[in-house]
């Protein structure tokens, strides 16, 4: 386990940074306050503020040695708001998406992946979604930044999905059209509201589809700065929700691409309007990130050992 300083850096807007020695933590924060800002008007797929937002996305991905594939970072695709175009009409979605060249194995890609829309303004009240999902957004940027300056072995593919909130949009676009082969594409860890939790723990979901992903979580968990756990995963687990198919790492299990979903429970702010910045919990998100970082270094390291072969053991799909 890193060891951490005690003390606190001040940030400019009186929010407190936890030092860290593999991310720029007070960054970190930044990005968090302004993609969860009332100026994001709720980044709403489709909408003005989704627009900011993805735009503030590429640009830092960029800042921090994300490189397109080809000449832009967008991947734009389109759906039909509840399934039915003919009543609702056409939507309009961008995922955000680039890469960091491996070292060693450059034609196998680790996803590392969060959405950054939300649901928008409702009754005139902006819903800012602070943990769902800029907390996982922002984390993108940091987790990128450690590995542009610490070359991986292996490729690592970002990407920042629009259209999770309208029925995991994004991602089921990006499976089906993927940017490199779907069979160079190992494994994708992807975040979604991992900023609050006062009791420290972050939740490990995907094992229970694909027991051969256990071994690797064990190891992320013995040295992980936060109590990183396994669960909410099993379907015959009484009074625990499963949340198998509740982000978008269950489009890649459903596309037989091994997943693992990182969250917390946070249900008292879930789709509420306190999801504000203020209300996070600082110090946890940043040692949450810090695990993701660990997270990203333990499967390239051990990346061989997660056969190609390897794939979910999948259920009936019930994805609209």
């Amino acid at each position: 386990m890193i060891k951490r300083a005690v003390f606190l850096v001040v940030l400019t807007l009186g929010q407190a940074a936890r030092p860290s020695t593999l991310i720029d933590s007070s960054q970190l924060l930044r990005d968090l306050q302004t993609l969860s800002a009332d100026d994001m008007q709720g980044r709403q797929a489709d909408t003005p503020g989704g627009e900011k937002a993805r735009a503030y996305v590429t640009e830092r991905l960029k800042a921090s040695g994300v490189a397109p594939f080809g000449e832009s970072y967008a991947a734009p695709f389109t759906f039909a708001s509840g399934g039915r175009a003919a009543a609702q009409g056409e939507r309009h979605g961008v995922n955000v998406i680039g890469h960091i060249d491996g070292t060693r194995t450059p034609t196998r890609y680790i996803v590392v992946s969060a959405h950054y829309d939300h649901i928008g303004t409702r009754n005139g009240v902006v819903f800012n979604g602070a943990d769902d999902n800029a907390s996982g957004t922002a984390a993108l940027f940091a987790v990128a930044k450690y590995f542009s300056t610490h070359p991986p072995a292996h490729s690592l593919l970002f990407v920042a999905f629009d259209a999770e909130e309208a029925g995991l949009r994004g991602s089921t676009a990006f499976v089906k059209q993927p940017p490199v082969d779907a069979a160079a594409l190992a494994i994708d860890l992807n975040m979604d509201m991992i900023g609050r939790d006062p009791d420290d723990k972050l939740f490990v979901v995907g094992t229970y589809l694909q027991p051969a992903l256990k071994p690797f979580v064990e190891r992320i968990a013995a040295g992980a700065p936060v109590k990183l756990l396994i669960g909410h995963d099993n379907p015959n687990e009484r009074n625990v929700e499963d949340w198998t198919k509740d982000s978008d790492h269950y489009s890649f299990i459903q596309a037989k691409i091994p997943a693992l979903y990182f969250g917390v429970e946070d249900y008292p702010q879930h789709h509420k309007a306190t999801d504000d910045y203020d209300t996070m919990t600082f110090d946890f998100y940043v040692r949450a990130v810090e695990t993701m970082v660990q997270a990203v270094k333990l499967f390239d390291a051990e990346l061989e050992r997660l056969q190609p072969a390897t794939r979910p053991l999948m259920g009936p799909s019930r994805l609209p």
